[in-house]
C-alpha cells in the first residue's frame, strides 16, 4: 500500500488528503477559497456522522455553511438542476461536496450551470436558446474550458469529499449525468471541473454495503484496465502499467478479504487506494468500449457490474493488440488464484482467452454477472448501445480503441454488434475478431 500512497502524493501534491480520520482537513481546504460554503451531502443514516464531522471542521475554521441534499444514484438531471439552483441562489465562495460519485458528479455539472448564463452559452457555443438553458451543450470534451475562457469567469471552487471506493470522481475531470427517461448516461470531460481540493477518509467506507463495495471495486478495476489496454504506443504506457500492477492487485486482494470480513479496515484502505489509482489512470488516458457500453445500461445494471461484464468480451476482442497488457494482468490473476496456466508462455488468442477466463472466475467469486442477459438486460439495450456508439461526438473514442472501430466503414455493425450479442448470451466464442489483427 505504501507504493500506492507515494503515487497519489506525487500526483496530487498537497491538494489531496487521504487516509483514516482525515475529515478535519475539509475546513482548512475550504478556507483557502473564502468564508461562505455550500455543503452538499446526504442526510441518510450512514452519512450523519461524517457530515457532522465535516460541518465541525468548517466551523472550527471560521466558515459559515448552508446544507443542500446530494444526488440520487447515476446523477439524474433533475438533481443537477436542483443543486445548480442552490448554487445560484446562495453564491458561496466554495462548494464542499460529500458523497459518492453520483453526488460529486452532480455538483461538478451543477457548478457549470450556475456559472454561465444561457445567453452567453447561446452566443459562445452557437446553440439554440432552449438548449442553452440545459446541461446538454457541455457534454463532450473541453467545452467548459471554452466557455470559461470566452466568458472570462471561473467556476466556484469545489472541495470534493469522497465517500465510496469507486469512481475516483473526487480526483478527476469527469462528470456523468443521466437522462432517466432515455435511460442514457452522458459524459462531460474537462479539466475545468476537476475539484480544486479533495479529501477521502477511508473509514467512512467501513459501513458500505457488500453490493456497493463490489460495484465500486469493479469500477476502479475497469478504469485501470481500460486505460492500460488503450496505452499501446502512448507516452503514458509505463505509468499505466505501474498503476495496474499496484492498483489492480490492491482491488482484487481487498475484495477477496471483504467478501468475508466487510469491516476489515486494512482491506477498506486497500480498496480506497486501488480505486484512487483508477482515478489517476483516467486522468492520463481514456476508457473505451466497456465504459461506453455501460452508459446505456443504467436502467438495469450498476456501473461497475456493467463494465465488469463488458470487459470480458472487449478484452478478448482487443487481445491480438494488447499482448503485453494481458501478460501483466494475467500474472496478477495467477498470483491471486484465478489462473492456473503460466501466462508468460502463452500468446495470441490463447493468451487472451486464458486471461478472460481468469477474469470470469474473479467476477464469479464476487457473485457478479458475466452476461448481459443474466444481469437483466434485453435486446433493446444492445440496440441502445449501438445507437449511442454512432454518436458523432464519440467517433474519436472509437478510433482510439486498442483495435479501432470506424463507424463510417460499418465497424459498429460488423464488430461491435456481434460482440454485444456475445456479451448478451455469455458466449465468448461468438466474439467476432478483426482478421487483420488475428
Amino acid at each position: 500500500m505504501k507504493e500506492a500512497e507515494i503515487l497519489l502524493k506525487d500526483w496530487k501534491k498537497g491538494h489531496y488528503v487521504f487516509g483514516c480520520n482525515v475529515l478535519n482537513f475539509v475546513g482548512k481546504f475550504a478556507g483557502e477559497f473564502g468564508k461562505t460554503v455550500l455543503l452538499v451531502g446526504s442526510s441518510s443514516d450512514w452519512a450523519l456522522k461524517p457530515m457532522e464531522d465535516i460541518a465541525k471542521s468548517l466551523r472550527e475554521n471560521g466558515l459559515s455553511y448552508v446544507k443542500v441534499s446530494g444526488a440520487k444514484p447515476n446523477t439524474p438531471r433533475e438533481d443537477v438542476y436542483r443543486i445548480a439552483l442552490q448554487i445560484a441562489m446562495h453564491k458561496p465562495d466554495v462548494i464542499v461536496a460529500f458523497g459518492g460519485g453520483s453526488t460529486l458528479d452532480a455538483v461538478k455539472a451543477s457548478n457549470i450551470l450556475a456559472t454561465f448564463k444561457p445567453y452567453e452559452v447561446e452566443k459562445l457555443l452557437s446553440v439554440s436558446w432552449s438548449e442553452a438553458c440545459t446541461i446538454d451543450p457541455y457534454f463532450g470534451t473541453g467545452i467548459v474550458s471554452k466557455m470559461k475562457d470566452a466568458a472570462g469567469r471561473d467556476l466556484t471552487p469545489m472541495v470534493a469529499v469522497q465517500a465510496a471506493s469507486s469512481s475516483g470522481s473526487h480526483l478527476t475531470k469527469y462528470s456523468n449525468v443521466t437522462d432517466p427517461v432515455a435511460g442514457q448516461k452522458k459524459l462531460i470531460v474537462d479539466e475545468a471541473i476537476t475539484p480544486k481540493r479533495a479529501v477521502f477518509d477511508y473509514t467512512v467506507t467501513l459501513t458500505t454495503s457488500k453490493n456497493l463495495t463490489v460495484d465500486g471495486g469493479l469500477d476502479g478495476f475497469s478504469h485501470l484496465w481500460e486505460v492500460f489496454m488503450g496505452a499501446s504506443g502512448k507516452p503514458y504506457f509505463e505509468k499505466a502499467k505501474q498503476l495496474v500492477e499496484v492498483g489492480v492487485r490492491l482491488i482484487i486482494r481487498s475484495l477477496k478479504t471483504l467478501k468475508t470480513d466487510q469491516s476489515n479496515l486494512n482491506a477498506r484502505v486497500g480498496l480506497g487506494l486501488g480505486t484512487d489509482l483508477g482515478g489517476y489512470a483516467i486522468m492520463i488516458g481514456g476508457t473505451n468500449g466497456p465504459h461506453l457500453g455501460s452508459f446505456s445500461l443504467v436502467d438495469v445494471l450498476t456501473h461497475g457490474r456493467a463494465c465488469g461484464i463488458l470487459n470480458l468480451y472487449y478484452t478478448l476482442f482487443f487481445s491480438p493488440a494488447i499482448q503485453e497488457q494481458l501478460k501483466t494482468l494475467g500474472l496478477i490473476l495467477r498470483e491471486e488464484g484465478f489462473i492456473v496456466e503460466d501466462v508468460s508462455k502463452l500468446e495470441g488468442l490463447n493468451l487472451g482467452m486464458t486471461v478472460v477466463r481468469g477474469l470470469t472466475r474473479f467476477l464469479e467469486s464476487l457473485k457478479a454477472p458475466i452476461s448481459l442477459a443474466d444481469a437483466g438486460a434485453s435486446e433493446k439495450h444492445i440496440a441502445r448501445m449501438l445507437n449511442a456508439a454512432k454518436d458523432p461526438a464519440l467517433r474519436m473514442k472509437l478510433l482510439n480503441m486498442p483495435i479501432p472501430l470506424n463507424p463510417e466503414k460499418g465497424d459498429v455493425e460488423n464488430y461491435m454488434k456481434p460482440l454485444l450479442e456475445a456479451a448478451f448470451k455469455g458466449r465468448l466464442e461468438e466474439v467476432k475478431m478483426v482478421e487483420a489483427y488475428v
